[in-house]
């Protein structure tokens, strides 16, 4: 039986992780303790991160506006989810993580131009 990490829930939407083949939709729980998504499908495939294992967390911006998309970098690895509420979760992040720790990641035109600056050189 899954059980939450947190005593509390801030904030709740429903988004899609892409961990493993092909995305699974479902919600997200985030509280003092833990950023938790569970699968609609079958919740006892459940992922929690707690932000004490949380490196970095962070989305592409352009112009002003939030990705979708957003990556959580931790020891274990890199996850990516997306939510239509990605903006929402970074905020919440950043009062429990610090603002060293949500970061903006590079656009894939800035990784192009990135890429080829780096090879003329």
């Amino acid at each position: 039986m899954a059980q939450s990490l947190n005593k509390s829930v801030e904030f709740q939407t429903t988004g899609v992780s892409y961990l493993g083949i092909g995305g699974k939709v479902g919600k997200f729980l985030i509280g003092e303790t833990a950023l938790e998504f569970y699968p609609d499908v079958n919740v006892e495939q459940f992922i929690q991160i707690p932000w004490t294992a949380v490196n970095t967390i962070g989305a592409n911006v352009s112009r002003q506006k939030v990705s979708r998309h957003f990556e959580v970098f931790t020891d274990q690895g890199k996850f990516l989810f997306a939510s239509k509420d990605s903006g929402k979760i970074l905020k919440i992040a950043r009062s429990y993580l610090g603002d060293e720790k949500v970061v903006k990641l590079p656009t894939l035109i800035q990784m192009i131009i990135a890429k080829i600056k780096s090879i003329g050189k």
